[in-house]
């Protein structure tokens, strides 16, 4: 016998030997590594696109605070962007944790505007292992492994997942934080209530919907409390305190931060106390634009259809400790709704606020999964299981994740980078430029130019940036200031248009002239235009 024909021998002797519910656990691992493997395909295939997809602006905005960070100041409580001047231009934002990660692989790689996206990749990695062994916990573990492969297949998360934003990591941490306070509830040890207090607080710093997770961890508190466990509540009252301390007072200097430097912007806004509860009312709080967002990018019909019942058809749980955690789902999606309810007008225009809802969502797309896969059968193990598991992850591939995903990763602000990087070409150490992207506000050519500028017209605090003045003369005048204010450069990509549908070089053809006439005009394409607008 052959050296390697005896270890496997041996290996498989052992195997052999072992107690059947260590080889159950030994499967149980290779499922979740298989479906971490395809998790990861899914976000870090084309990992290295521009930021010039459907979330463009925000992302930019978010990668030009990891430039900040790396090339003016390390201070992690002052982000910044480039968009509003020569700066400082410290705004009122989430804790930055991708942006300063992504920050510290710049100074030790060099710059690649994609490291944002692996970074936000690696945390979802988090995020699938956290909430399939929640789900393990809450139900067992063949539901584990339906919703997070249910996660890692779904179109919005995967899009999400690798783009260049917070909420990656606002959901990988919360959702290990309940998974650890999960695991503390049924009797873990005790380190892992202080571990799961950290890592919900930085979750819910990184991004504020992450809160809505914490009401997982006060219903299983308030579990105790009916029990006469008072003891054990306590010490999660007390660590819930401290945790909604630390992000009260964050959270209270980002609003200082964002309200004491121009242009005055702390980040987010259609909240219902700015708005009104009756202008939510008549707007039937936004769920047209849900419906919209579920149906053409986020999910598709066919997972719709499994979220449904999942939603409808629950497990039943045994006993009941196993009936208080079968309701974490719920919960969490409750609680999610709350914060739609208070800030619909803001996560509809931003549908990457969604992301707090694609835990409890996995979990029942993966319960539907399994109801139909084992109807008429009772066993995930049988023959006629296991084909309809395949037939539903085929349609659920083909006729949502990769139609959607192409929908959204569609690099309609390739223009704006081309125009960033025709201004970078240009551009000298220490000059500003104006710049348009094909959607008007995206600071997709003011990233990609390397330099510091603003977007036009300028926004920032309460002003309205992604729709043009009415006037040539109100906008000559907006530009004139700018140049006062040591702007070097105008640029717009010519289907420039802003959310009216007007575009720039026919709304403002009369700016066009003006610059015509006070300007030198280095680029005329047929996608570009670009000036030089101070005097040599």
């Amino acid at each position: 016998m052959t050296g390697d024909a005896e270890t496997t021998a041996i290996q498989d002797a052992a195997f052999a030997g072992q107690h059947p519910a260590v080889r159950v656990a030994h499967v149980h691992s290779l499922i979740l590594l298989a479906i971490l493997i395809v998790a990861a395909i899914a976000r870090f295939h084309d990992i290295t696109q521009p930021l010039v997809d459907a979330f463009s602006w925000r992302e930019t905005s978010t990668a030009m605070m990891a430039d900040n960070f790396q090339q003016r100041s390390w201070n992690i409580f002052f982000p910044e962007v480039s968009w509003t001047g020569p700066g400082p231009s410290y705004q009122g934002r989430e804790f930055q944790i991708v942006s300063y990660i992504a920050a510290l692989l710049y100074q030790l790689f060099g710059w690649h505007d994609w490291f944002g996206r692996m970074v936000a990749a690696l945390f979802s990695m988090v995020t699938v292992f956290s909430l399939h062994r929640l789900t393990a916990l809450c139900w067992d573990e063949a539901h584990a492994h339906a919703a997070a492969l249910a996660y890692a297949l779904m179109p919005g998360a995967v899009m999400i997942d690798s783009s260049f934003l917070p909420d990656p990591s606002m959901l990988a941490l919360v959702t290990l934080g309940v998974w650890l306070f999960a695991k503390y509830w049924v009797g873990g040890k005790p380190w892992l209530l202080p571990a799961a207090t950290a890592s919900f607080t930085l979750g819910a710093l990184a991004k504020p919907p992450g809160l809505a997770a914490g009401a997982v961890i006060f219903y299983l508190m308030v579990c105790w409390i009916l029990e006469r466990r008072y003891r054990q509540a306590a010490r999660v009252l007390v660590s819930g305190l401290i945790s909604l301390a630390v992000i009260a007072a964050y959270f209270g200097w980002a609003i200082y931060l964002g309200r004491s430097y121009p242009p005055y912007h702390v980040a987010g806004s259609g909240y219902i106390w700015d708005s009104g509860f009756w202008t939510f009312f008549k707007n039937s709080f936004y769920l047209k634009s849900v419906w919209n967002t579920s149906v053409w990018w986020f999910y598709g019909y066919p997972f719709m259809a499994l979220i449904a019942i999942g939603f409808w058809m629950p497990p039943k749980p045994a006993g009941t400790g196993e009936r208080a955690l079968c309701a974490v789902a719920y919960v969490w999606l409750a609680a999610a709704a709350v914060v739609y309810v208070a800030a619909a007008r803001e996560i509809t225009n931003n549908p990457w606020n969604y992301h707090i809802f694609h835990v409890p969502l996995a979990m029942f797309c993966g319960r539907g999964a399994l109801v139909l896969a084992t109807l008429g059968t009772g066993t995930v193990l049988s023959p006629a299981a296991a084909l309809r598991s395949m037939l539903i992850a085929a349609l659920a591939l083909t006729l949502s994740t990769f139609p959607l995903l192409k929908t959204m990763k569609n690099p309609t602000a390739l223009n704006g980078k081309l125009l960033g990087e025709e201004l970078a070409r240009i551009v000298k150490p220490g000059e500003l430029v104006v710049a348009i992207a094909p959607a008007v506000g995206d600071p997709v050519a003011v990233y990609y130019s390397r330099a510091r500028g603003w977007v036009f017209p300028p926004g920032g605090g309460d002003v309205e940036w992604s729709k043009f003045v009415e006037d040539d003369t109100t906008a000559i005048a907006q530009l004139e200031e700018l140049r006062a204010q040591g702007a070097d450069y105008f640029g717009t990509a010519k289907e420039a248009a802003d959310n009216q549908d007007r575009l720039f070089v026919q709304h403002h053809d009369g700016v066009i002239d003006y610059l015509d006439k006070t300007a030198t005009k280095l680029v005329d394409s047929d996608k570009l235009l670009v000036y030089r607008i101070t005097r040599p």
